[in-house]
């Protein structure tokens, strides 16, 4: 199990009433003492294991099944953040062919964080897979379907980017730019693939960028796109939805759009990475875990699209019936998604 320390100590400590953890494990942490780190992870084992059994339970035939540690845990680090990596050996009563895991680590009733994910990859006599719990779906079983575990990963998909206000933004930065169907269908289809190979190659451990690099450039992302458009108004004025030169054919842009398209391919990129880390996933390769992200992208697609498909045929109506309107309408959408970005650009940057 891979457990953020300092949330784990501090959870562990107020579960189990012992402010010596909470003493020494915050100090080791506020110094960046990974031995420290660890000692006091030892010093405190019962209480960490006693948090982590108590809300992290595996069950055979509808029996408990019994965890052991094996070893003292170390200390691991993720984007700069150091982690608790614990090693538990599960002893069963039985063997049977289904086991039933049960997440409810750092619920939000603790007051420390909301909307705890725990992310499970297993193999187990002969089945694997991996699942995504939280609050409203706190167990799963070894047995259920493929598909109500790929179904688990697109609804985290699907939430994901509707929780993810920078990455709504983005989009409508994406959305008032466009000056055709096809702009904003080639954007979004470039953004797509961009962000999947980043996204992918990131969460299995194959690419690692820090985060204190990844979230200020997603911040300038939004920025540039949104600024982009505004750009263009005050450069042609009421001509900025005109192509300058349409090349032949049904997807074809002018050198406007496809240089707007090349800008947008790379910072996908960088929302890959975003996604990931998010996510929380830099396990190594596995197939199992591969379909289960795939199905994570799709999530995150879909609602990119239904967005797509409802905001831009209002703004094509808007713009074909009141063309000034029009211009005013995304001109004051990119100024506000610009400033947002900006804004959080300088905080990201800043570290407030």
């Amino acid at each position: 199990m891979e457990l953020e320390y300092d949330l784990l100590v501090v959870s562990a400590a107020d579960a189990g009433d012992d402010d010596p953890l909470f003493r020494a494990g915050t100090a080791a942490f506020e110094a960046g003492d990974t031995a420290a780190q660890a000692a006091a992870l030892k010093g405190h084992a019962s209480a960490v294991l006693g948090y982590v059994s108590d809300r992290f339970s595996m069950s055979s035939g509808g029996a408990d099944c019994r965890p052991t540690p094996v070893g003292d845990a170390t200390i691991g680090e993720r984007e700069g953040v150091p982690y608790a990596d614990l090693l538990l050996d599960w002893t069963c009563p039985e063997r049977v062919d289904e086991h039933v895991v049960r997440s409810g680590l750092f619920p939000d009733g603790e007051g420390y964080v909301k909307g705890t994910k725990t992310i499970v990859t297993y193999e187990i006599d002969g089945r694997s897979g991996s699942a995504a719990l939280d609050a409203a779906n706190p167990s799963f079983s070894t047995a259920q379907a493929w598909y109500e575990r790929f179904g688990e990963f697109f609804l985290l998909g699907a939430e994901h980017l509707l929780t993810g206000i920078d990455h709504i933004l983005f989009l409508l930065a994406l959305i008032a730019g466009s000056r055709r169907l096809r702009e904003i269908v080639l954007a979004a289809t470039s953004f797509t693939l961009a962000h999947s190979v980043t996204f992918m190659l990131a969460a299995l451990g194959l690419v690692e960028v820090p985060g204190v690099i990844v979230e200020p450039i997603i911040a300038l992302s939004i920025a540039v796109v949104a600024g982009w458009h505004l750009w263009g108004i005050w450069r042609r004025g009421e001509h900025a939805a005109d192509l300058e030169t349409a090349g032949r054919g049904h997807f074809s842009l002018d050198r406007a759009g496809w240089a707007r398209l090349g800008v947008v391919f790379c910072f996908g990129l960088v929302h890959g990475l975003g996604f990931a880390g998010a996510l929380g996933i830099d396990a190594a390769w596995s197939w199992t875990l591969l379909w289960s992200l795939l199905v994570f992208n799709v999530g995150i697609e879909a609602v990119q699209l239904t967005i797509i498909a409802v905001v831009f045929p209002l703004l094509f109506v808007l713009r074909r019936r009141a063309p000034k309107a029009g211009l005013w309408a995304t001109g004051a959408v990119s100024a506000a998604v610009s400033l947002m970005g900006l804004i959080w650009f300088v905080q990201r940057i800043s570290g407030s």
